[in-house]
């Protein structure tokens, strides 16, 4: 299963070609947020995060709720945070 995880914009890193570093529960990873170059994503902003790719900005409360519901999924959410652990930082 392939989840949209929330994460913490960390920096942009390359804002020319819509690279950011984001935080998904600890896990830091360089992603892109190309999908939202009309509304780049800042540092503390969070970001709903699939597949190396933020697909929608989102607010800091929805992020906690969010975070919360797909950490009740138990083997499903620690298989994706692996899944993002071990992708290339």
């Amino acid at each position: 299963m392939c989840l949209g995880i929330p994460g913490r914009i960390v920096a942009v890193t390359d804002a020319a070609h819509c690279l950011a570093k984001v935080d998904v529960s600890g896990v830091q990873r360089t992603i892109s947020v190309r999908l939202l170059a009309d509304d780049m994503p800042e540092p503390d902003e969070w970001v709903l995060v699939h597949v190396g790719f933020a697909m929608a900005k989102i607010d800091e409360k929805e992020a906690l709720l969010t975070l919360a519901a797909v950490q009740q999924l138990g083997v499903a959410y620690s298989d994706e945070l692996d899944a993002f652990r071990r992708s290339p930082a």
